[in-house]
């Protein structure tokens, strides 16, 4: 095995999902591992590791398996092809752009909701301030 497989305990720890994840993932076809050792572990490359952060990225804004599904085989197709056919690259580069666009939506939804959230911690610190001493 090369310094450039890793496995799955690597691929864990560098991308911080636990391996029920990551095979959770293998087994929706969101990541297949690049090879398998000779003892039937799972290896992974770098490129392997990088649709696994697509993935870790996009969980936390809602995007379903199938989103994320179709995301990479986007982004798959459009580093496949290089140039391509233009109608087929620019129908491929519009489907990112509606993901971009969808996380960017997201990230509007989950910065207003943080903002409520220290809003409401800070309204609670101040009455409990006013109310009585500190906890130690």
């Amino acid at each position: 095995m090369g310094s450039e497989h890793m496995q799955i305990g690597e691929v864990a720890a560098r991308t911080e999902l636990s391996l029920r994840t990551i095979r959770h993932y293998e087994e929706s076809g969101l990541v297949v591992p690049s090879a398998r050792s000779r003892g039937g572990f799972r290896l992974y490359t770098e490129a392997d590791v990088d649709r696994l952060m697509v993935v870790r990225r996009m969980k936390p804004l809602g995007f379903t398996l199938e989103e994320m599904r179709d995301l990479l085989e986007a982004i798959d197709c459009l580093d496949r092809d290089g140039e391509g056919v233009p109608e087929e690259r620019d129908a491929l580069l519009e489907r990112v752009r509606a993901y971009e666009r969808a996380a960017s939506e997201q990230v509007l939804k989950l910065r207003t909701q943080l903002a409520r959230a220290e809003e409401f911690a800070g309204t609670l610190r101040r009455r409990l301030e006013r109310t009585g001493p500190p906890e130690v």
